[in-house]
């Protein structure tokens, strides 16, 4: 932690001088830099302050006798055991943009009306999920499917670390239970696939050429009702070199649409240059277990019995009920420490 608040004093001393904000791309990747440095040690700091003070406490209270200076001692000791786990689960995202918001992916997979189903349950999963953790989530994108379910969605989530944790989730979800669309009752599998991208903000420069776009405006879709937007406002984005299309209906204004679809291309194209680097580094590593787009990671069985399992963790629990009710933090810290640890499995495809 010096050397962290000894960086954060170099930051500063270069930010003083006039020719620093010469280069504006360098300055703004400096004080990006800055402010996540300082927020890690502020919280550090914190956290031995009030260590500090529980210590003094329980000297004080040994010395004089006193059980009521002894009892405040335990309960300060008590509110730091939450504070000091996050804190380290926050040490492990230390990844370039693990700190950004994200832009969160589903799409339904094999398995028809059941995958549509799947794809709308994942969705309220991590809804419940940001809610829990205080984010904000905007759906900003969504394709309802004929008869039930969605096609596919894309949720921009806005809170510290929501991508450092979301990108824990990127793979394959397969489901097991008896399908309510089956009129015979038969078990099903279905399968949705989940995806994020960090939401990055101005001080990452990304360079995207106009004559690069293709840009397509058409009549927002949605579940009708008095406030149905009926003009041509949606925006769908195709980058033509990368192959990537981003498409945003959520708001009245064609150009407010145009924006945030452009902030999404921003960041797929930023995540391609991430999974492009790690690529590089892979390949480098020959022993580095590599988690492939496509791969299962997690199944969730409802029939015959009721388990959740990460199969790169191994972690498991049988309260699908409340996983599903967006309780998989747990899930995510232990991805991050086993990523950490090299101890990740590879992820089953079945």
């Amino acid at each position: 932690m010096v050397n962290k608040a000894a960086r954060v004093a170099d930051l500063e001393h270069q930010a003083g001088f006039a020719e620093f904000w010469s280069d504006a791309a360098k300055a703004r990747e400096v004080l990006r830099e800055k402010n996540t440095l300082e927020k890690v040690v502020t919280r550090y700091q914190a956290m031995e302050r009030q260590l500090s003070d529980a210590e003094t406490l329980l000297q004080l209270g040994e010395e004089l006798g006193d059980p009521d200076s002894e009892r405040e001692a335990a309960q300060l000791a008590a509110q730091l055991d939450p504070v000091v786990r996050k804190f380290e689960v926050q040490r492990l995202l230390g990844e370039e943009a693990d700190d950004a918001s994200a832009v969160l992916e589903i799409n339904s997979g094999a398995g028809g009306t059941d995958a549509a189903d799947w794809a709308d349950m994942l969705k309220r999963m991590y809804l419940r999920w940001a809610d829990r953790m205080g984010f904000k989530a905007t759906i900003v994108d969504e394709q309802p499917n004929e008869d039930a379910g969605i096609k596919s969605c894309t949720i921009e989530i806005e809170g510290e670390y929501a991508y450092g944790y979301l990108k824990s989730e990127i793979g394959v979800h397969r489901l097991v239970r008896i399908s309510p669309f089956d009129a015979n009752a038969r078990r099903q599998t279905a399968f949705a696939s989940v995806g994020a991208y960090p939401d990055i903000d101005d001080t990452i420069e990304i360079k995207i050429d106009d004559k690069d776009l293709e840009v397509q405006t058409m009549r927002s879709g949605g579940a009708g009702g008095q406030h149905v937007n009926m003009t041509d406002s949606a925006v769908r984005i195709i980058h033509r070199p990368s192959g990537i299309v981003v498409k945003c209906q959520q708001e009245r204004s064609q150009l407010k649409n145009k924006a945030t679809a452009m902030k999404m291309l921003r960041a797929r194209l930023y995540q391609q240059e991430i999974e492009r680097r790690q690529a590089a580094v892979d390949a480098q590593n020959a022993q580095k277990k590599k988690i492939e787009w496509g791969s299962q990671i997690r199944s969730y069985v409802l029939q015959p019995y009721r388990m959740v399992k990460d199969v790169r963790t191994r972690m498991e629990t049988g309260d699908t009920d409340r996983f599903l009710d967006g309780d998989i933090h747990g899930f995510m810290e232990a991805y991050l420490a086993a990523r950490a640890n090299g101890t990740l499995e590879a992820g089953e495809a079945e």
